[in-house]
């Protein structure tokens, strides 16, 4: 009943989860702080300063499993900042409310696609999306395994990354994609959002992409995600394997697409298979049209 409504109403009003806007309309109430943290003054060096400055005392009446995936997850992408983008600024935004904590990190680096494009010395910024989606990607493989994305990624309920008009983006309600924002940006700009009532751990996470010895061997490649078509060249096959054989698994996730080319299933299926006979490929989520065509 309207009473009813009202009295669960007045109680978030009370314990201030809501704020009303005007009348019959109401707000979560949501906090935001903003930082900057600055190479020249030395505070571009620690991958835990900006975790235990800014986010950690905002989480601590959380449960646990949400303060791991928070501690990995913006440790990771703050190294990631100092390590590679060359960026001299770093912004810090968070933002909280009674459902959800999100956190923005942006740099006025390099940018993250055009930094991978070029070490790999790839044809276009897509190509180096591409890589993002299989993990183990990294520019500077002697101190890095190139995890942390993949796994942080997994771990987020929204998780984007902006960068030279470009973004990689995953959710927990969709597929990974690619998107155009038709917008030419400088930098990179990370945005990731956990439910404060998740029940995702860290652990299962990793557990699902690695082995009994805690190796990342596993990894799932969105083909819709990749192409605006349907895939049907050996080219766009042997984009795809680029770098598979640093797995021991490999996932190719068929949702949503219609059908595949004979090449590019050759090339993959056939073709790449045999070159590398101890890796094992594996399609789900295929189609009637997908599955003759994989037979």
């Amino acid at each position: 009943s309207p009473n009813t409504a009202h009295t669960y109403l007045n109680e978030l009003l009370k314990e201030n989860i809501i704020v009303k806007h005007k009348r019959g309309e109401y707000q979560l109430v949501t906090y935001n702080e903003a930082y900057c943290f600055k190479r020249s003054k030395g505070e571009l060096v620690s991958d835990t300063l900006a975790y235990e400055l800014c986010l950690s005392k905002k989480i601590e009446h959380l449960p646990e499993n949400i303060k791991h995936i928070w501690a990995y997850a913006v440790s990771e992408m703050v190294n990631n900042v100092i390590d590679h983008s060359n960026a001299e600024n770093m912004h810090f935004i968070v933002s909280q409310n009674y459902l959800n904590t999100s956190v923005v990190i942006s740099d006025d680096g390099v940018g993250i696609f055009e930094k991978i494009k070029k070490h790999f010395e790839l044809s276009s910024l897509d190509e180096a999306i591409c890589e993002l989606f299989k993990g183990k990607l990294t520019t500077d493989q002697k101190n890095h395994s190139g995890e942390g994305i993949f796994f942080t990624s997994k771990m987020m309920d929204v998780f984007a990354i902006f960068s030279s008009g470009k973004v990689f983006a995953t959710t927990k309600y969709s597929n990974d994609q690619v998107l155009d924002t038709g917008m030419s940006t400088s930098g990179t700009y990370v945005i990731m959002s956990l439910s404060n009532f998740t029940n995702r751990t860290a652990k299962e996470i990793f557990d699902t992409f690695s082995d009994t010895d805690g190796a990342f061997t596993t990894t799932k490649i969105p083909i819709k995600s990749i192409f605006d078509s349907a895939p049907v060249s050996r080219s766009q096959a042997k984009r795809v394997c680029y770098r598979l054989d640093s797995f021991e698994e490999v996932i190719f996730d068929f949702e949503n697409v219609s059908w595949m080319g004979q090449g590019f299933a050759h090339q993959i299926f056939v073709v790449y298979q045999n070159e590398h006979p101890e890796i094992k490929l594996i399609p789900i989520n295929m189609n009637e049209s997908v599955a003759n065509m994989y037979n």
